[in-house]
């Protein structure tokens, strides 16, 4: 997925809100299912960039809950990776639905994942930036060296794992014992050089929108504001008018 400013926001903010929506349905959820709002942090070099995808690989086994990464019964791109890179997929048009209500042969109130109203929705895994310039065997053994590093760890732990069959038996509404809160990375580097560097970026960038925020909030208008923000509102004030 590539995205540019408020594109990659609009996107996630429509993709979380028909998730919640959908697989809410399934499941008997009601509200989103993120307690954190969205955010994008910047990958600044390739080697970050693998290392977040070996974070992804990871899920279900740096938890515990797998022995191994293919074994993860939930939605994974693990098979795309080593195989083919698309597949198919069915996305459910409610508003198709909508516009069937009352029409011939179709029951009020039934029919959210009915096949008449099914889609086909095609998605295609694309190869990392910096994979590019490999051919399809190297891009495979890249990840299954990932995968097998991963698993690795997790033996190392010697910890005892729940196993897929007690995965598929929980409830969707169970939650852990302990939950797992930290503070949101500024970005993903493989340096503390480019993380100094960002850091100094970003405060640049936020003394910038302050001091444009406080000529906008001023009354000049013709402030300009860094590239990706946005100006605050104005409130007009409340004028008092004597007769």
């Amino acid at each position: 997925m590539w995205a540019r400013g408020a594109a990659l926001a609009g996107f996630m903010q429509y993709l979380r809100a028909n998730l919640s929506k959908k697989v809410g349905r399934l499941v008997d959820w009601s509200g989103g299912f993120w307690e954190r709002r969205y955010s994008a942090e910047p990958v600044l070099d390739d080697e970050a960039l693998v290392g977040r995808l070996r974070y992804v690989l990871a899920h279900g086994v740096k938890e515990g809950l797998v022995e191994r990464s293919a074994e993860w019964p939930g939605l994974t791109c693990l098979p795309q990776l080593l195989g083919p890179a698309r597949r198919l997929f069915q996305w459910f048009n409610w508003t198709r639905r909508w516009s069937k209500r009352g029409s011939e042969g179709w029951a009020a109130g039934e029919g959210r994942f009915a096949e008449e109203i099914a889609e086909p929705v095609e998605l295609e895994v694309a190869p990392l930036p910096c994979w590019e310039g490999l051919g399809e065997e190297q891009r495979r053994r890249a990840v299954r060296g990932l995968v097998e590093g991963v698993e690795a760890e997790a033996r190392a732990q010697d910890k005892p794992v729940l196993g897929v069959g007690a995965v598929r038996a929980q409830h969707p509404h169970t939650r852990p014992e302990h939950l797992k809160r930290s503070a949101r990375p500024l970005g993903h580097a493989s340096t503390r050089q480019a993380l100094k560097e960002l850091r100094e970026q970003y405060r640049a960038f936020v003394a910038a929108f302050r001091e444009a925020a406080a000529r906008w909030m001023r009354g000049d208008f013709s402030a300009r504001f860094p590239l990706f923000s946005f100006p605050p509102c104005v409130v007009p004030c409340r004028v008092t008018r004597i007769l």
